[in-house]
């Protein structure tokens, strides 16, 4: 369910009203004397976001010195909201010359009110671009002193931007050169125990994407592997899998993405915003395939000493390599002195994260470093408590052509 908000007011720190604007009348005017009393004069501001009371949801964020507040009646979709209160204060801010506070709001009232009138019908929000808000709502509002002149482009066809075809590209855009750049950048979460095995892995990935491209273009992705989306209802009937596939358990596209003919052709099928935007996000479960391999082994030799002997292994091509590699060896507290010994990179012992930090700057792929290090340790005349052995922390980039 969308926010469906009954209520939007603007205060300041002392719990003031600077503006207000109700969309429904299932709220009284007086609820904001109830968010005063139990939450700001309470200085519970900071435990959390999100607070119900006398029936109603306050949903709140500070934004310079202004606390801006909405109220909603029924269950609603938080993160729309919070994601509401981003862009309209982007949409301000564009308005004032940069600037949004109490200042900028009390020089702005009418502004204000016109804007609140167009961003937010019935409590659904609407369209809050600024570059298209700006065709018809023409008004300028008082800009800071302090704030500079923003340069912002016009739209030629506005009835086309208004109606949300594409709204997020403007026309007449021209090229001598039409380029496009692709990267997608994916990040590895592992945990493994200390015999080798994988307890849990996933990988979040993003596309992200560069175009500088003539008039309104309807690009296409093709994927070498087939996509699929299947709920968690549907996994357990489903046939055994042929061929290639990538099961992505969750997608989300940027708002050019054509969603109907990617459900039924499983095709990336978008007019792309100008510059430099991200494409879609997505996550994995199955299949992955490790980059590397951790291999530790520590011994604890009495009370005062420990071995560390610490393997990594790249399992990718050789004619491949991982940059700017850390691996982060948790060691107890009481650590007082360290030696290495290590076949590649640098290593230290870092008192302020308990860890010795090995640091490989260039990682050949079928290779398998290995770090030896011998730690003194204080030595307590309370009884030792058992090392709990936390995990093993690694990153690094791998580059794909």
């Amino acid at each position: 369910m969308p926010v469906a908000a009954s209520a939007i007011y603007f205060l300041n720190l002392r719990g003031d009203v600077l503006i207000n604007r109700l969309y429904r009348d299932d709220v009284g005017g007086n609820l904001v004397d109830a968010f005063r009393t139990h939450i700001m004069q309470t200085k519970e501001l900071g435990t959390c976001p999100v607070r119900q009371i006398g029936g109603c949801s306050f949903f709140y964020m500070r934004i310079s010195n202004v606390y801006i507040v909405i109220v909603v009646s029924s269950n609603a979709n938080v993160a729309c909201a919070f994601k509401f209160v981003v862009e309209a204060v982007t949409l301000f801010k564009s308005y004032f010359g940069g600037a949004f506070d109490e200042d900028a709001i009390r020089n702005n009232f009418v502004l204000i009110y016109e804007l609140l009138d167009e961003i937010m019908d019935f409590g659904y929000p609407q369209n809050l671009s600024p570059e298209i808000l700006k065709l018809y709502i023409t008004q300028e509002g008082v800009r800071s002193p302090f704030s500079s002149k923003t340069s912002d482009k016009p739209v030629p066809n506005a009835t086309l931007q208004v109606t949300g075809a594409v709204g997020w590209r403007r026309e007449g855009l021209v090229y001598k050169k039409n380029e496009v750049f692709l990267d997608i950048v994916e990040s590895v979460n592992l945990l493994m125990s200390s015999k080798g095995s994988v307890l849990r892995c996933d990988v979040t990935g993003k596309v992200l994407m560069k175009c500088f491209l003539t008039g309104m273009p309807d690009l296409k992705l093709g994927l070498n592997d087939k996509i699929g989306l299947e709920k968690e209802s549907q996994l357990k009937t489903r046939p055994a899998k042929s061929g290639k596939t990538i099961e992505l358990d969750d997608v989300t596209f940027h708002q050019c993405v054509n969603l109907t003919r990617f459900n039924s052709e499983k095709t990336v099928s978008f007019v792309p915003p100008d510059g430099e935007f991200e494409l879609m996000k997505y996550r994995i479960t199955e299949g992955v395939n490790l980059p590397f391999r951790v291999l530790p082994t520590i011994k604890e030799l009495g009370r005062t000493r420990m071995e560390v002997n610490v393997k990594v292994k790249s399992v990718f091509g050789a004619k491949m390599f991982a940059l700017g590699v850390v691996v982060k060896i948790p060691v107890p507290k009481q650590t007082a002195k360290t030696s290495f010994q290590v076949t590649s990179g640098r290593a230290k012992y870092n008192p302020s994260i308990d860890c010795l930090v090995w640091k490989i700057r260039k990682f050949p792929g079928q290779t398998e470093p290995t770090l030896s290090a011998e730690i003194e340790l204080i030595s307590t005349m309370t009884e030792k408590k058992s090392w709990t052995r936390p995990p093993i922390q690694m990153e690094f980039q791998v580059h794909y052509n």
